[in-house]
């Protein structure tokens, strides 16, 4: 399909139908034309269209008879009626029955050119009304991958190297660790940004509701569908669909995604009539996809499809240096929303942060902070702001070892071992992560005896 559109014109008179061909084709739509109400409906039934032209006297049916039927079938494809003198009558009633507008013949180029493009503007519009309607999620300001860590550098680069390509990403990594962000990083970066980025969680929905979610359904597919409903591809054109937990589909439901991913085409329920689709996939999973495909729960050709480019999110523990950052972005998210004083976090406090596991990932940090916010009685959150128990589990502040709580001393040996490891050594970096100066870091290295523990 051409990037401008496939277009239909249903018109008895030849010589309109080339003239209006010539013009439509030199602005970079496709097009498709038939004679009759017989032949327009046929086009209609087998290909996808985002625009139709549509004459109102047709040699075999009324061109209200037409519209009717197609916007009952497609509701968001834009209709233009195409009446000669004498019919602007039925050309208005037209309107009302949901054509977008209509051309009275003889008509000049420029209008023709014209109504085109306000009917695809138009079709853009109603498609993300109906994203806002299902309150899909926007990219807000403070949702960015937070860190410095080697690993999550690594993720970087791979996401600036996916985003301007089409190919399908998977994104490995627990609950938690922002896998949704990175989808919409990778979004951000590509060619698509400006199209909708469409969240489907399937294991959030038992297996009809998400297939409905995913394909649509016609109006009357099964009880209580009173009209007509776009699936989640559809909403997705020219943009990427963000499948999550994508494990959580079932072998049947997996078979018809591949094949919506192999012909470029999803049929809804209770339809014969395929739609075109022109999607990004990006998918993600808790669970080694490889592993699953090994057991028989995923099909090896949809995990081929699917995990092109492969990205895993390591767990918080296993990147502990990028704790702090992340406590001073989300005291600058809670901070700006609650409209208060800009707030720090205590030695102590951060030290606490630094230790716990966070078994919840990064989500489980973020709740803690945003309770700490709330919770703190001046501008620097103590640490038992951080220890609270309340809707989430609460940070054990100073780890036990063996019978007793460690030192600030050990604690903070331990954090810096770690991350000059991370760090290759890199005293530089180290130092910026810790955010001292390298004679301190210098001190403490000496201090601790880290000396022959790491490179220089």
């Amino acid at each position: 399909m051409s990037e401008a559109g496939r277009v239909l014109i249903i018109d008895d008179e030849e010589a309109l139908r080339d003239s209006m061909s010539q013009v439509l084709a030199k602005e970079g739509y496709e097009l498709r034309c038939a004679a009759d109400c017989r032949q327009g409906v046929e086009l209609f039934g087998r290909e996808t269209f985002q625009l139709i032209f549509l004459d109102l006297r047709l040699p075999d049916a009324d061109g209200l008879s037409v519209l009717r039927q197609m916007k009952e079938a497609s509701p968001e494809i834009p209709v233009v009626m195409i009446t000669g003198f004498g019919s602007i009558e039925s050309a208005v009633e037209s309107i009302k029955l949901g054509a977008f507008d209509y051309l009275a013949k003889p008509f000049a180029p420029d209008e023709l050119r014209l109504v085109a493009r306000q009917a695809l503007q138009s079709r853009a519009m109603a498609l993300e009304n109906i994203l806002f309607r299902r309150e899909l999620k926007d990219f807000r300001a403070y949702d960015r991958i937070v860190g410095g860590s080697r690993a999550i550098r690594q993720v970087l680069d791979v996401v600036d190297r996916a985003g301007p390509v089409d190919s399908a990403v998977l994104i490995t990594g627990e609950s938690g660790t922002g896998r949704e962000l990175v989808a919409r990083e990778i979004h951000r970066r590509s060619p698509r940004q400006a199209a909708p980025f469409v969240v489907v969680e399937c294991g959030a929905m038992s297996e009809p509701v998400l297939e409905d979610e995913i394909f649509g359904h016609a109006k009357g597919a099964f009880p209580g569908a009173g009209e007509m409903k776009h699936g989640r591809f559809e909403l997705a054109a020219g943009g990427t669909l963000f499948l999550d937990e994508i494990t959580r589909l079932g072998l049947a439901l997996q078979s018809r995604l591949f094949r919506a991913l192999q012909e470029g085409e999803v049929t809804r329920l209770g339809q014969s009539r395929s739609v075109k689709v022109d999607v990004r996939i990006i998918a993600a999973s808790a669970v080694n996809l490889a592993q699953a495909v090994h057991q028989g729960a995923f099909r090896e050709d949809l995990f081929y499809r699917l995990s092109v480019v492969p990205i895993h999110l390591p767990p918080l523990r296993e990147r502990k240096e990028d704790i702090p950052p992340l406590v001073e972005h989300f005291l600058r998210k809670y901070g700006a929303k609650g409209g208060g004083m800009p707030l720090s976090v205590s030695t102590r406090a951060m030290l606490a942060l630094t230790e716990y596991d966070w078994p919840g990932n990064v989500r489980e940090l973020e709740n803690t902070i945003e309770r700490a916010v709330v919770l703190s009685r001046g501008g620097e959150i103590q640490v038992e702001d951080v220890m609270s128990r309340g809707i989430s589990l609460g940070i054990p502040a100073l780890a036990w070892a063996g019978d007793k709580f460690k030192t600030l001393a050990d604690i903070e040996k331990t954090y810096i071992k770690n991350v000059l490891n991370d760090q290759e050594g890199n005293r530089k970096r180290t130092a910026a992560i810790l955010g001292i100066d390298r004679k301190t870091l210098w001190a403490k290295i000496k201090k601790y005896g880290l000396e022959g523990k790491v490179t220089s």
